[in-house]
Protein backbone atom coordinates (compact mmCIF):
# COMPACT_ATOMS: atom_id res chain seq x y z
CA UNK A 1 0.00 0.00 0.00
CA UNK A 2 2.89 2.36 -0.82
CA UNK A 3 2.26 4.14 -3.20
CA UNK A 4 -1.99 3.81 -2.13
CA UNK A 5 -4.19 6.35 -0.69
CA UNK A 6 -6.18 5.62 2.02
CA UNK A 7 -9.28 6.78 2.73
CA UNK A 8 -10.95 7.28 5.93
CA UNK A 9 -13.99 4.93 6.85
CA UNK A 10 -15.77 4.08 10.10
CA UNK A 11 -16.11 0.25 9.84
CA UNK A 12 -17.55 -0.18 13.37
CA UNK A 13 -19.77 2.16 15.85
CA UNK A 14 -19.65 3.06 19.15
CA UNK A 15 -22.53 0.76 20.28
CA UNK A 16 -21.43 -2.04 17.82
CA UNK A 17 -17.52 -1.74 19.50
CA UNK A 18 -19.62 -1.73 23.13
CA UNK A 19 -21.42 -5.08 22.27
CA UNK A 20 -18.65 -6.96 21.08
CA UNK A 21 -16.57 -6.11 24.27
CA UNK A 22 -19.56 -7.19 26.52
CA UNK A 23 -20.16 -10.19 24.46
CA UNK A 24 -16.10 -10.93 25.39
CA UNK A 25 -16.97 -9.84 28.89
CA UNK A 26 -20.26 -12.36 28.95
CA UNK A 27 -18.28 -15.43 28.11
CA UNK A 28 -14.97 -14.67 30.44
CA UNK A 29 -17.27 -14.50 33.17
CA UNK A 30 -18.76 -17.98 31.77
CA UNK A 31 -15.35 -19.20 31.78
CA UNK A 32 -14.96 -18.45 35.68
CA UNK A 33 -17.84 -19.73 36.73
CA UNK A 34 -16.71 -23.30 35.15
CA UNK A 35 -13.59 -23.24 37.62
CA UNK A 36 -14.11 -25.13 40.56
CA UNK A 37 -13.29 -23.10 43.58
CA UNK A 38 -9.95 -24.47 44.68
CA UNK A 39 -8.31 -24.72 41.34
CA UNK A 40 -9.80 -20.95 40.63
CA UNK A 41 -7.11 -19.95 43.03
CA UNK A 42 -4.04 -22.60 42.89
CA UNK A 43 -4.54 -24.39 39.56
CA UNK A 44 -2.16 -23.28 37.34
CA UNK A 45 0.45 -25.09 34.27
CA UNK A 46 3.65 -24.51 33.41
CA UNK A 47 4.30 -21.57 35.83
CA UNK A 48 1.66 -19.03 34.88
CA UNK A 49 -0.92 -17.41 37.28
CA UNK A 50 -3.96 -18.87 38.71
CA UNK A 51 -7.28 -17.92 36.62
CA UNK A 52 -8.31 -15.97 39.64
CA UNK A 53 -5.18 -13.45 39.20
CA UNK A 54 -5.52 -13.30 35.18
CA UNK A 55 -9.66 -12.55 36.20
CA UNK A 56 -8.48 -9.55 38.01
CA UNK A 57 -5.91 -8.08 35.88
CA UNK A 58 -9.07 -8.07 33.91
CA UNK A 59 -10.91 -6.24 36.07
CA UNK A 60 -7.90 -3.83 37.20
CA UNK A 61 -7.68 -2.89 32.84
CA UNK A 62 -11.34 -2.57 32.82
CA UNK A 63 -12.54 -0.61 35.42
CA UNK A 64 -10.12 1.75 35.39
CA UNK A 65 -10.01 1.84 31.77
CA UNK A 66 -13.61 2.65 31.38
CA UNK A 67 -13.31 5.69 33.46
CA UNK A 68 -10.30 7.04 31.69
CA UNK A 69 -11.40 6.18 28.03
CA UNK A 70 -14.77 8.81 29.50
CA UNK A 71 -12.58 10.98 31.97
CA UNK A 72 -9.51 11.83 30.43
CA UNK A 73 -8.38 10.36 34.18
CA UNK A 74 -6.34 7.22 34.53
CA UNK A 75 -6.23 6.05 38.02
CA UNK A 76 -3.71 2.88 38.96
CA UNK A 77 -5.09 -0.15 38.54
CA UNK A 78 -3.35 -1.89 41.06
CA UNK A 79 -5.10 -0.83 43.83
CA UNK A 80 -8.10 -3.42 44.16
CA UNK A 81 -7.27 -6.63 46.35
CA UNK A 82 -8.08 -9.82 45.11
CA UNK A 83 -11.61 -11.04 46.37
CA UNK A 84 -11.31 -14.31 48.56
CA UNK A 85 -13.92 -16.12 46.53
CA UNK A 86 -15.60 -16.97 43.41
CA UNK A 87 -18.59 -15.28 44.18
CA UNK A 88 -16.84 -12.35 45.13
CA UNK A 89 -14.71 -12.08 41.68
CA UNK A 90 -18.10 -12.64 40.16
CA UNK A 91 -20.20 -10.47 42.07
CA UNK A 92 -16.86 -8.01 40.95
CA UNK A 93 -16.63 -8.74 37.44
CA UNK A 94 -20.73 -7.83 37.51
CA UNK A 95 -20.03 -4.50 39.21
CA UNK A 96 -17.73 -3.77 36.17
CA UNK A 97 -19.52 -4.72 33.72
CA UNK A 98 -22.86 -2.26 35.24
CA UNK A 99 -20.31 0.56 35.74
CA UNK A 100 -19.59 -0.14 32.03
CA UNK A 101 -22.60 -0.23 30.58
CA UNK A 102 -23.14 3.11 32.82
CA UNK A 103 -20.16 4.73 31.22
CA UNK A 104 -20.31 3.84 27.78
CA UNK A 105 -23.10 6.40 26.63
CA UNK A 106 -21.09 9.04 28.05
CA UNK A 107 -18.00 8.86 26.02
CA UNK A 108 -18.00 11.52 23.97
CA UNK A 109 -18.04 11.91 19.95
CA UNK A 110 -14.70 11.64 18.43
CA UNK A 111 -13.22 10.51 22.28
CA UNK A 112 -11.93 7.29 20.35
CA UNK A 113 -9.48 8.98 18.21
CA UNK A 114 -7.82 11.02 21.11
CA UNK A 115 -4.20 9.61 22.01
CA UNK A 116 -3.77 9.47 25.67
CA UNK A 117 -1.15 7.59 27.75
CA UNK A 118 -3.55 5.49 29.19
CA UNK A 119 -2.36 4.28 33.07
CA UNK A 120 0.04 7.03 32.24
CA UNK A 121 1.79 4.39 30.35
CA UNK A 122 0.63 3.17 26.99
CA UNK A 123 -0.06 6.35 24.30
CA UNK A 124 -2.29 5.49 21.63
CA UNK A 125 -5.38 6.29 20.81
CA UNK A 126 -8.26 5.31 23.13
CA UNK A 127 -9.70 2.97 20.23
CA UNK A 128 -6.54 0.84 20.02
CA UNK A 129 -6.20 1.09 24.20
CA UNK A 130 -9.66 -0.18 24.40
CA UNK A 131 -9.29 -2.56 21.44
CA UNK A 132 -5.79 -3.90 23.89
CA UNK A 133 -8.01 -4.37 27.10
CA UNK A 134 -10.33 -6.49 24.55
CA UNK A 135 -7.40 -8.67 22.97
CA UNK A 136 -5.43 -8.90 26.61
CA UNK A 137 -9.14 -10.59 28.06
CA UNK A 138 -9.39 -12.59 25.19
CA UNK A 139 -5.40 -13.98 25.38
CA UNK A 140 -5.92 -14.58 29.08
CA UNK A 141 -9.56 -16.19 28.65
CA UNK A 142 -7.24 -18.55 26.23
CA UNK A 143 -5.16 -19.75 29.13
CA UNK A 144 -8.51 -20.33 31.62
CA UNK A 145 -9.69 -22.68 28.43
CA UNK A 146 -6.75 -24.31 28.63
CA UNK A 147 -6.45 -24.79 32.05
CA UNK A 148 -10.23 -26.18 32.69
CA UNK A 149 -9.08 -28.83 29.88
CA UNK A 150 -6.70 -29.53 32.30
CA UNK A 151 -8.58 -30.14 34.66
CA UNK A 152 -10.55 -32.19 32.77
CA UNK A 153 -13.88 -29.69 32.65
CA UNK A 154 -15.31 -28.99 29.32
CA UNK A 155 -15.35 -24.57 29.16
CA UNK A 156 -18.02 -22.95 27.57
CA UNK A 157 -18.16 -22.62 23.27
CA UNK A 158 -15.81 -19.68 22.82
CA UNK A 159 -18.60 -18.77 19.83
CA UNK A 160 -21.33 -17.91 21.82
CA UNK A 161 -20.75 -14.33 23.11
CA UNK A 162 -23.84 -13.58 24.32
CA UNK A 163 -24.43 -9.65 25.35
CA UNK A 164 -27.79 -8.71 26.37
CA UNK A 165 -30.03 -11.92 25.41
CA UNK A 166 -28.65 -12.17 21.49
CA UNK A 167 -25.81 -14.06 20.03
CA UNK A 168 -22.42 -11.73 18.79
Amino acid sequence: MKDSIIKQHNVISSEMLYSHWQGHRSLTRRVIEAFPEKDLYQFSIGGMRPFSELAMEMIKIALPGIEGIVSGKWEDMESMPTPETKKEILELWDKVTERIDALWPQIPDGRFEVVEAAFGLYEYPIYASLLYFIDNEIHHRGQGYVYLRALGLTPPPFWEREEQGGLM
